[in-house]
């Protein structure tokens, strides 16, 4: 059996790497020629621990091919994944421009039984739409070929992406016949010989999965924010909250950690999408809408914090900043926390010097030179009159706090993940704020 990939961002490229890991033939499509190119001479466009290696090594082995023409690699498909982007709308809503050109194209160009399994993140109601785009192709053709569509949605943890899809906990397939239920079994059995965990559903319940999974998780996040706001005012320890309430097995400890909100390609597009989604239904997701709301205040908290400390008076205020993608082990920047905190900084006048391990390429692509690129954490904190710690690298667990205190204006550290101990920032002679403290 041959898979084809249709598009080669994270989650295609992802996909393709790790189906082929399995032996499986896979051809990823993708339109530009440039990025295409790049990943024939084994340049990878994100960065993604381990996908670099095992795309080397399947494109060696001759399992895993890249091309810029779907119609000419459809033929010797059965199976065809639909992971092109749906990027929101102006009012939030996902675009399907991408995914029903993909299943046009299938339609204009198959031959013989295809199933289409959509990969990317899309609204209840889009499989239809794909069934129907398929089937108005075949109608212009005068031509009567079976084939299916399913849902497959994808739970990757950027930063984790690689041994999320070779060990999933759980795999969710929607499909409408026993055919495509049978080939989705086959091809996904060999990630899942121990414990075979594909959950198959209708289509429609697959799709909606996916933004509620997202959606869950995003307002764990937001509520323990909250929590941890009001924590300060009323002198708890939002570190302790999250132990007492994350011992109750039925709340567990995943997604409990107070910090500066999220941000990445899919809590804030899917949390977006799902309010339109209920917008358009007749149904307003009241609780997602103030889960949005409470995240949008998050990212400003630090800046909060630092105007309150030097009462509004920040111009010509160097500011340090310790990570700038939105999540350890990953060069995402997109919703990222720090890209809010730097355009506050510098509307109020400060300097801002920055330093990520892997994100400087994506930051200068973003902001440019409005901010000073740092070559590490120490060239970031020096002479500075603060300093953020925004993203959790592991790098920036244990620095060298002696170096740190004698190279800055003034010990002050903001600390947006709570990864610092309070007791041992003051012994060190830093003056030291974090979240819900």
């Amino acid at each position: 059996m041959k898979v084809l990939v249709v598009g080669t961002g994270y989650v295609g490229l992802v996909t393709g790497a790790c189906f082929a890991e399995m032996g499986i033939p896979v051809i990823c499509i993708d339109i530009d020629e440039d990025k295409i190119n790049k990943l024939k001479q084994g340049i990878i466009p994100i960065y993604e621990p381990g996908l670099e290696f095992i795309v080397d090594k399947n494109v060696k082995a001759g399992r895993l091919h890249f091309s810029t023409s779907l119609a000419d690699n459809i033929d010797d498909v059965q199976v065809i994944f639909s992971a092109v982007g749906t990027p929101p709308d102006e009012d939030g809503s996902a675009d399907l421009q991408y995914v029903l050109e993909v299943a046009r194209t299938v339609g204009r160009y198959m031959k013989d039984y295809k199933l289409i399994v959509t990969k990317s993140t899309v609204p209840v109601g889009t499989a239809a739409l794909v069934r129907k785009a398929v089937q108005d192709e075949l109608n212009k053709r005068n031509v009567n070929i079976e084939f299916d569509v399913a849902s497959n949605p994808e739970f990757l943890k950027e930063g984790d992406a690689v041994n999320d899809f070779m060990h999933p906990d759980r795999v969710v397939v929607g499909v409408e016949s026993k055919k495509a239920e049978e080939i989705m079994t086959m091809l996904y059995r060999p990630f899942l010989l121990n414990n075979f965990r594909v959950i198959f559903m209708d289509i429609a319940s697959a799709e909606m999965t996916k933004y509620a999974a997202n959606a869950m998780l995003a307002t764990r996040i937001s509520f323990m924010n909250d929590i941890a706001n009001l924590c300060e005012k009323v002198g708890a320890n939002i570190n302790m909250v999250r132990k007492g309430i994350g011992s109750d097995t039925r709340i567990g400890t995943k997604f409990l950690y107070a910090g500066v909100g999220y941000g990445g390609s899919c809590f804030p597009k899917d949390v977006k999408a799902l309010i339109q989604i209920g917008e358009k239904s007749g149904h307003s997701m009241q609780i997602l809408k103030s889960v949005e709301d409470v995240n949008d205040r998050q990212k400003s908290v630090l800046f909060d914090k630092l105007n309150r400390y030097y009462k509004g008076d920040l111009k010509g205020k160097t500011v340090a900043m310790w990570g700038l993608s939105f999540k350890p082990e990953t060069d995402d920047m997109r919703e990222a926390p720090s890209v809010v905190l730097i355009r506050q900084l510098l509307d109020a006048g400060c300097v801002v010097k920055a330093f990520d391990p892997v994100a400087m390429t994506e930051a200068k692509r973003i902001l440019g030179d409005k901010i000073v690129y740092a070559n590490d954490i120490y060239d970031a904190v020096n002479e500075a009159d603060a300093l953020f710690l925004v993203t959790e690298w592991k790098e920036f667990r244990m620095p060298t706090w002696t170096i740190i205190q004698k190279v800055m204006n003034k010990a002050l550290v903001f600390d947006g993940r709570n990864i610092y101990d309070p007791k041992e920032m003051e012994k060190q002679g830093f003056q030291y704020y974090g979240i819900g403290l």
